[in-house]
């Protein structure tokens, strides 16, 4: 089975403009999630996706691969679904321009939900909350699932809720795969109502009963959306402390082109 990872990268973001070439630790937000993207076990190939000269200049500047796409995409997944149009794969890999610390074996993870199940079109992942205000933080999605690891709702609010004791809480991690036929036949969805009320793109494919299986992972990652989060995980980057079991020094774009 062949895995395709894809960093949709606009520069036109509304929060935190020009967000995929803002350095941190010496390396461009896209440079590093396409770094991670390279030491995952499963990805064949990675690439990015954008619509801006500028990032695809930076990207082929450090010697990435990367694609231009049609600047009408509303989402991530419509750019993704355009490179699927051109590529052979039998999966694709969402992997958010805003988490540059997903671990690859998270990625690994999500990879794995597609291996013997041809009933998977679509696969993500989660990660225990610990922190209580973490919870409560409607910028920090929920994902209750089946006990087959389908998930049943995504939400804002924290789920389940616990009318005596306490509930297991689970954040979604910002990081999608899906199947190739699905990707080309994403523009017969449209938008549906709860996606519009809780603005998760992924409500969409549940309300057309498309299910999503959930990988439930130990590492959590680092979302960057606004100048503050941004500011709060700079020193992490700068000092390694992200990266406890990686050595930086070996960080290096090889083998693409």
């Amino acid at each position: 089975m062949r895995f395709v990872g894809v960093i949709p990268a606009r520069y036109a973001s509304k929060r935190l403009p020009g967000k995929p070439l803002i350095e941190i630790g010496g390396k461009t937000l896209v440079q590093w999630v396409y770094l991670r993207g390279l030491q995952s076990a499963r990805l064949d190939r990675v690439l990015v996706a954008t619509d801006d000269e500028r990032i695809l200049r930076s990207v082929r500047s450090w010697d990435g691969n990367a694609v231009m796409t049609s600047d009408r995409h509303r989402s991530g997944t419509e750019r993704v679904a355009e490179v699927a149009q051109g590529l052979e794969a039998d999966v694709f890999i969402n992997l958010q321009c805003d988490e540059p610390a997903v671990p690859p074996t998270t990625i690994d993870r999500v990879c794995a939900c597609f291996d013997g199940d041809p009933g998977v079109q679509v696969a993500t992942a989660c990660v225990p909350i610990p922190d209580p205000e973490e919870a409560l933080d409607p910028n920090v999605v929920k994902v209750v699932t089946d006990s087959e690891g389908r998930a049943l709702y995504f939400s804002r609010a924290p789920i389940p809720y616990a009318r005596e004791g306490e509930a297991p809480l689970y954040k979604h991690l910002g990081i999608y795969g899906y199947r190739r036929r699905l990707l080309l036949n994403l523009s017969r969805l449209r938008r549906s109502p709860l996606e519009e009320i809780e603005k998760l793109e992924q409500l969409r494919f549940l309300e057309n009963r498309i299910p999503i299986q959930v990988a439930t992972v130990d590492e959590d990652s680092v979302g960057i959306d606004t100048r503050e989060d941004l500011e709060r995980v700079r020193p992490f980057f700068e000092n390694g402390s992200l990266f406890p079991n990686q050595k930086r020094a070996n960080l290096a774009v090889e083998g693409e082109s």
